[in-house]
């Protein structure tokens, strides 16, 4: 399918190939017939991406405190990557859509419905584009789709709207006349208020006035005399900011013109430095809009389907959706005449150079149209070809920021060949084929497993997709080397033990940090021990906020999906496998803490060893995350977070010291090694299987209060 995205490097602007994305559970597949070009939100973005670093990093002060947080946690190298990583891609771009249905996931629509769609992740530049059902909604047969285009800004407009709780009659003042502002216009006059009109362009003002404007000013603190006059010396009962702009002067204008005790709503992108004085004298409240409604930026509600009752929430972000369109449909709004381009999506270039202001013309609602194409819907999409060069024609599942910086650098100086990829988001999966090498970039991961040319595959898509793959590679015949964890429970395990077992298959968990330097130099400290290991094992994890998706419960949670890599270490240093384990997590009533994110779990493996892993989200980011204490036959080994570790006997220190890395170089070395010379993979499947059911009954512990043996 054509996609239109930029190139975060450069800037450029293209329309790129991309593989169509597949229909999301609980949402619906559209092809696309139009999609509207936000001026003012797009326009900021695309400039961004085109000026220099320098000014980038000026433009974003907190993405520069997080890539030096980043350095702090994770080292200068994996940094370096996943900001190249992340230059070296492409970006999508537009978030209003409207089309047809092509398939459906969820009850509330059918194919071949006509349908509006939103959201910034969905509603792309995009030829077909998988939607969310709560962002979804269906068109009145008397809309057009170039009509509907407009309705995620419609929203937006409308949810301004109700922020300043309006009643019959009130005068309100809308400072920034463009797409936003020309439908709060039309809003505004129908609910019966009288409107003034305010931008630095006066161009806009005939625009304006024919939409319903009682009166239109050049936005400037010399209107507030007239605008006084205007409201006959009351003030303006509501200031409603739809302006995208760096300046102080909406905001300043705003305190001028507005009555005692009436709202500020501010729907645009405007710089918040307000003096306190004035909010003071005259008691104003502000409010600041937050886009369609309700439901934004709620995981839940936008992406889990779980709707707000209407009778405590009236207006979500779908109904106001639905309430534009209803708008249009009785005639009450015109967004028809606010149209003033309308191209190919072959031509999005073309468009975009308008916007940027590289083509000197006046434009409004600039539109993008999508004629139907047979080839639209294909999963895969060719890259490249070229000549086989390796034994080894790696197939890659869900290739993310993580797995770009720490997987693929060894991978690459492993010389195999890159066949194809597969990711959730066609532009990743595009982006990533074009930075590596692949042949074929993919939604489809099952058609990558079975590629013909692939005979190994690494996976590092979601937790709960990682059994699905495994299985799919053993029963292909196809060694696969999964990030952590393996699978999230009992049912996922017993699918992939009995598929290991018929197809004698090889599989690999990404467990690295038994491949570190630091603990394999701890490992040979205790060559030849006989007697058993007390091991204390203390991470610093992080906080993890609830709507992260590693924070969903389909996921495992972080013990499965973190705590295994802890405990195949003290599997690693004892050489066996655990038997029995208790698990304590804290309690509080603080319901932003997850119980399971604090956690000590006592581990008793089958060589008499104990180890107490104590796992915790509530620390201070500014104690390293991993410390490590072995106690053995009088001997004691401490680990620093991959930095130092420190072996004592006969009452001397020797102290070794590392880069800190944990040792995925390594194991993807030695799992490509054991791949092309026929080896056993480099940690055993009884282990695998014997760290996974330690999670498993760390689970089951905290659950029951009650030690859980592991059969």
């Amino acid at each position: 399918m054509l996609q239109v995205v930029q190139f975060q490097k450069t800037g450029e602007m293209l329309v790129e190939e991309l593989p169509a994305p597949a229909c999301r559970p609980g949402g619906v597949l559209v092809r696309t017939v139009n999609t509207l070009i936000s001026a003012g939100t797009e326009r900021t973005s695309v400039a961004s991406a085109q000026s220099s670093m320098l000014d980038r990093a000026r433009s974003q002060p907190e993405a520069v405190k997080q890539v030096i947080e980043n350095v702090k946690k994770d080292g200068l190298f994996a940094t370096y990557e996943r900001v190249k990583s992340k230059l070296e891609s492409y970006k999508t771009l537009g978030y209003s859509a409207a089309g047809v249905v092509i398939e459906s996931r969820c009850e509330e629509f059918s194919v071949g419905d006509r349908v509006a769609c939103a959201g910034a992740q969905f509603a792309n530049h995009a030829e077909i584009i998988s939607v969310p059902k709560n962002l979804t909604t269906k068109i009145p047969d008397n809309v057009s789709f170039a009509e509907a285009a407009y309705t995620t800004l419609g929203a937006i407009a409308l949810q301004g709207v109700r922020q300043a709780d309006l009643r019959l009659g009130e005068t309100v003042a809308v400072i920034g006349l463009g797409l936003l502002g020309q439908l709060t216009v039309q809003f505004l006059k129908a609910s019966g208020c009288r409107v003034v009109g305010l931008d630095i362009n006066e161009s806009l003002f005939d625009m304006a006035k024919q939409y319903g404007c009682d009166a239109t000013f050049p936005s400037s603190r010399d209107a507030a005399a007239s605008i006084k006059a205007f409201t006959r010396g009351l003030g303006t009962d509501a200031v409603i900011i739809t302006a995208s702009t760096s300046s102080d002067e909406p905001i300043l204008l705003s305190l001028d013109i507005a009555r005692k005790k009436s709202p500020i709503v501010i729907v645009g992108a405007v710089p918040m430095n307000v003096p306190r004085s004035p909010f003071y004298e005259k008691e104003l409240e502000l409010k600041i809009s937050c886009s369609y409604g309700p439901g934004r930026y709620d995981p839940s509600y936008e992406e889990g389907g779980n709707d707000y009752p209407a009778g405590y929430v009236r207006w979500t972000e779908n109904r106001n959706m639905g309430a534009f369109l209803d708008l249009i449909a009785a005639g009450k709004v015109d967004v028809k005449s606010m149209t003033t381009h309308s191209f190919p999506v072959q031509q999005a270039t073309t468009a975009y150079d308008l916007i940027t202001g590289k083509t000197k013309e006046p434009y409004l609602g600039i539109l993008l149209e999508y004629p139907e194409r047979k080839d639209a819907g294909k999963r895969s999409v060719v890259v490249s070809s070229g000549a086989k060069k390796s034994s080894i024609g790696i197939g890659f599942v869900g290739l993310g920021s993580f797995a770009e910086s720490m997987l693929m650098p060894p991978l690459k100086a492993a010389k195999v060949d890159f066949i194809g990829v597969s990711t959730g988001t066609p532009v990743n999966a595009k982006s990533a084929a074009q930075k590596y090498g692949f042949r074929v970039c993919s939604t489809d991961s099952m058609e990558i497993i079975n590629n013909p040319d692939v005979n190994a595959i690494f996976c590092a898509s979601r937790h709960d997709s990682h059994a699905r793959y495994v299985e799919a590679a053993i029963t292909a015949g196809k060694p696969i080397f999964v990030e952590k964890p393996l699978c999230i429970n009992k049912e996922q395990l017993s699918g992939i033990d009995k598929a290991v077992e018929m197809n004698k298959g090889q599989v690999m968990v990404g467990f690295n940090r038994r491949f570190s330097e630091s603990f394999r130099a701890v490992k040979k400290f205790y060559t030849d021990r006989s007697e058993p290991m007390a091991i204390t094992y203390r991470v610093n994890a992080g906080s993890i906020p609830k709507t992260s998706w590693i924070q969903d419960p389909s996921q495992g949670g972080r013990i499965i999906g973190e705590g295994c890599h802890f405990i195949d270490t003290m599997a690693y240093l004892t050489g066996s496998v655990p038997v029995r384990v208790y698990a304590e997590a804290l309690s509080t009533p603080n319901r932003e803490i997850i119980h399971h994110d604090n956690v000590v779990i006592t581990i008793k493996f089958a060589d008499g060893s104990v180890g107490v892993l104590e796992y915790f989200a509530n620390g201070d980011p500014a104690v390293a995350k991993e410390y490590c204490q072995v106690f053995c036959e009088n001997k004691v080994a401490v680990m620093n977070n991959f930095k130092t570790v420190e072996l004592t006997v006969g009452k001397k220190t020797k102290t070794l010291s590392f880069d800190g890395s944990k040792g995925q170089k390594e194991e993807v070395a030695a799992t490509i090694d054991a791949i092309k010379n026929g080896k056993p993979m480099p940690i055993s499947y009884e282990q695998i299987r014997g760290v996974t059911l330690a999670t498993f009954a760390a689970e089951e512990s905290l659950a029951t209060g009650v030690a859980v043996v592991i059969e």
